[in-house]
């Protein structure tokens, strides 16, 4: 690219693991890509500048987890 940035790669398929609290999603090499934390106990979350649940964070994760297949879909049809 000669801008002196170094191109990275996160291969499909990304998945979506499950730690306490959180969710991270790694490529398959296992490289963490991103972390999506919830708190389980409602009123603990509450005072916590309001974390996710562990269900809406599993949403996410997942959501995010089916990027690379999604921009492949996407690809296939013709679009960016």
């Amino acid at each position: 690219m000669g801008d002196g940035l170094t191109t990275r790669r996160f291969p499909a398929p990304w998945t979506a693991v499950e730690l306490e609290e959180a969710f991270r999603i790694e490529d398959a090499n296992g490289f963490a890509v991103a972390y999506v934390y919830y708190c389980a106990d409602a009123e603990r979350r509450a005072s916590m500048a309001e974390r996710m649940s562990k269900d809406e964070a599993r949403r996410i994760a997942i959501g995010i987890a089916a990027l690379p297949d999604l921009r492949a879909a996407l690809r296939d049809k013709g679009g960016s």
